[in-house]
């Protein structure tokens, strides 16, 4: 039988449009059931602490339960490879962090990142602050340039691993500065007691775990690192006030496995913008020293890339290595 041309047409356009539908009610209808949020540093940390405050959120708005998975281990890596191989379905998702931009040249991985994971939103970016002990006598940025100058390998720069965020601020501002310093690394917190006790001179500390010393008097800071102010220290000036063009941060966001469908991806984009958006979200991350980080999939991309090359840069040419 030869079907009338338009007829024809429109049976074809209604067959072409069958596999969207079903997408995009899925979509509307996501999540159906729990999701799993996989971060990758352990209960308690600044990851730990920001997956839940976002979990929370997207599950008062979104109906379903968003359960915090910690998967610690290999700087984030294991996490990271659990998303990677999971069903790109949009029930386990990612937090992203600072430490995969650094991974992608840190380590030989099992996948690739920039690849394999889809951006799906930002959350918040976080400031190191460069802090000294109070044995030092440099009061700004500028006295404490000219104090390693004057002692060149006598100053101790703590960091809480190889190849950590605060291992990398700590060398760029080696490199900008021209400065010899020599390299303590430490296990995660412990880098405190070390500070602390005056076994290390300074430290390019997350602004979270290094706040209550501040308060107390125990550690001064010179300068946060990001190119703003900190909204907690209002007094402390940016690095980039003396070394022009310094800027270093940890920021956290979500990702998805590659293939995820876009509509899920956007609609999550949707309420994790919306979510920090609210007022009594953004006080919360200003209690931790952040400021929220909104944007599109795209947007998050484009940050994660930048940053994975310009980290890239620093741990090639300072020759870090994993421990």
């Amino acid at each position: 039988m030869k079907l009338p041309r338009r007829n024809f047409l429109h049976l074809t356009a209604g067959a072409a449009a069958l596999p969207a539908m079903p997408r995009f009610a899925w979509a509307q209808t996501y999540p159906a059931r729990p999701v799993r949020l996989i971060e990758g540093f352990g209960a308690g940390g600044a990851g730990d602490i920001v997956a839940r405050l976002i979990g929370q959120s997207l599950s008062e708005r979104l109906g379903q339960s968003f359960v915090i998975e910690n998967r610690s281990g290999a700087a984030s890596n294991i996490a990271t490879e659990a998303v990677v191989r999971a069903s790109p379905d949009g029930y386990t998702l990612l937090l992203i962090t600072t430490a995969n931009a650094l991974n992608a040249t840190m380590f030989k991985l099992n996948f690739d990142f920039i690849h394999d994971i889809a951006p799906v939103a930002s959350i918040v970016r976080v400031p190191y602050v460069m802090e000294v002990h109070p044995s030092v006598p440099a009061k700004t940025v500028a006295e404490f340039i000219a104090y390693a100058k004057a002692n060149p390998g006598k100053i101790n720069l703590a960091s809480a691993g190889i190849g950590s965020g605060t291992h990398v601020a700590g060398e760029m501002f080696k490199t900008m500065a021209d400065l010899d310093l020599l390299h303590v690394p430490y296990r995660g917190a412990q880098v405190f007691p070390a500070l602390l006790a005056g076994e290390v001179q300074v430290y390019f500390g997350p602004l979270l775990s290094s706040i209550a010393y501040i308060r107390a008097g125990n550690l001064r800071p010179l300068a946060v690192t990001t190119t703003t102010r900190s909204q907690i220290l209002p007094d402390v000036p940016v690095v980039s006030e003396t070394v022009p063009g310094y800027e270093a941060s940890a920021w956290f966001g979500l990702g998805a496995p590659k293939n995820t469908p876009v509509e899920i991806i956007e609609r999550l984009n949707t309420e994790v913008n919306a979510s920090i958006a609210d007022p009594k979200f953004q006080a919360r991350l200003a209690n931790l020293g952040g400021a929220v980080l909104a944007g599109s999939p795209a947007d998050f991309g484009k940050l994660i890339s930048d940053e994975t090359k310009k980290w890239g840069k620093v741990i090639v040419a300072a020759n870090i290595k994993p421990q």
